[in-house]
């Protein structure tokens, strides 16, 4: 039986994203959006972290992650 995912959107926690998928962390990263700080999870949504690091490009990084996770899926 072939896997399914739940597509991130903006509304996805970041605890929920590093769970779920713990390949996106370095990806996250590379963004900008460090998951875990001095030891500590980051919490909110992916866009509220996104936005209080002033962070613009939200639709490209989830576009990303989904596909990311898609190719995970189908491979």
């Amino acid at each position: 039986m072939k896997e399914t995912f739940s597509k991130i959107d903006g509304t996805t926690l970041i605890e929920e994203i590093t769970e779920k998928y713990p390949e996106l962390i370095r990806p996250l990263r590379e963004y900008g959006i460090v998951c875990i700080r001095c030891g500590e999870p980051i919490w909110g949504s992916l866009s509220q972290v996104a936005a209080e690091k002033g962070i613009e490009n939200i639709d490209e990084i989830i576009e990303e992650m989904n596909r990311i996770i898609a190719n995970k899926v189908t491979q």
